[in-house]
């Protein structure tokens, strides 16, 4: 400092930083405004960009403000480079975090636009956000006079023992990554596994993924088992999937008969009920002469695959009344089961005599 701080100095600093203050203020109003239009718009990433400006622009001002007011005081060279770097790296440390919301925003909002539902994976998300906030506090501490060389390489040496400690959740991480890379699962997906779970995927995060079964409950399954597991994915490589229903009539049944009115109930479960292929051509294939009816397949269209208990009550319910009102049986299985009674039983062998009883040991008299 070259001479003392006069009230001039105090006047100039306090404008500078309350004009920062105003223009914060100002900037916040106006992207508030903004936000309101971005809303309008069918795109989402217009809505992440604004959210994310509305915390940068303010505090921005706001650090301008506060520079420009020590530009103003008589501080000595090195007292103003420190409050200059104290300064930038703060810039650097809120657009850091304010860039990471936007990136993690902006690939959440294309894994909800790639998959059509709410759920995301969120495991590129948490990535995103890592590497971006990890990068900016590089450069921040580079900012500031903080040699990050030898940081780097004692989270080398550190990360290695880290690995070895946490191979489990390292596994479950890569795999889930392996996951969503190859495109064998994605969020929103109707998975089975061999194990019994089934349900959609709700998310796919670092650790495990999150099945929500049709009782509407989730069932946890860690990713690094999902990845060496057999499952069968209902929703790829498409949506749409037949499902088959087993029926049988009696032998005295017209099986031209039985075949035509089977299709005009098929065509009016397709038609009538939401969920099901209107464009979807029915079929019936008769298969095995049962003990007592022929059995036949009833092959149907579904939209998705919780979709099929619904189409198979309503089916049932009109191929039963519709047999009914055309006379068509469905006998079910009959057994005849014969009792004779007053049959002698069987001769005894001429050869065949009763045994002497065997003398006891003696003293058992």
């Amino acid at each position: 400092m070259n001479r003392g701080v006069v009230l001039h100095d105090w006047v100039a600093a306090s404008i500078a930083m309350a004009a920062g203050i105003a223009a914060g203020l100002l900037v916040r109003i106006v992207l508030k405004w903004l936000g309101k239009h971005a809303l309008r718009t069918r795109w989402t990433g217009d809505d992440i960009i604004v959210d994310a400006l509305r915390t940068i622009a303010p505090w921005a001002a706001v650090v301008g403000g506060a520079a420009a007011a020590a530009a103003e005081l008589p501080l000595t060279g090195r007292v103003s480079g420190i409050v200059n770097h104290t300064l930038t790296a703060l810039l650097i440390l809120i657009t850091t975090l304010t860039a990471a919301r936007v990136v993690a925003g902006l690939v959440q909002s294309l894994a909800h636009a790639r998959t059509g539902v709410a759920g995301s994976a969120t495991i590129f998300v948490n990535i995103t956000r890592v590497v971006v906030v990890a990068m900016g506090i590089l450069v921040a501490l580079e900012t500031v006079g903080v040699s990050i060389a030898p940081l780097l390489t004692a989270l080398g040496v550190g990360g290695l023992a880290v690995a070895l400690a946490l191979q489990d959740t390292l596994a479950n991480l890569f795999a889930g990554v392996h996951i969503l890379a190859s495109k064998t699962v994605q969020p929103g997906d109707y998975i089975r596994l061999s194990g019994g779970e089934e349900g959609y995927v709700v998310d796919i995060n670092w650790r495990n993924t999150v099945v929500r079964n049709l009782s509407n409950n989730l069932v946890i399954i860690p990713n690094a088992r999902l990845a060496r597991t057999n499952m069968t994915n209902y929703t790829r490589p498409e949506q749409e999937l037949s499902i088959v229903v087993q029926a049988g009539v009696g032998y005295d049944s017209d099986l031209e008969h039985v075949e035509r009115v089977t299709l005009e109930v098929v065509d009016s479960v397709m038609t009538d009920i939401t969920g099901a292929l209107p464009e979807h051509e029915a079929a019936v294939r008769f298969h095995t002469f049962a003990d007592s009816r022929i059995n036949f397949s009833v092959i149907l269209g579904v939209g998705e695959f919780s979709n099929q208990y619904r189409i198979k009550h309503e089916f049932i319910k009109r191929l039963h009344s519709r047999y009914r009102a055309e006379g068509i049986s469905i006998p079910a299985p009959a057994r005849t089961v014969s009792i004779e009674r007053g049959l002698p039983g069987p001769a005894p062998f001429p050869h065949q005599r009763e045994a002497p009883p065997s003398p006891l040991p003696e003293g058992l008299h």
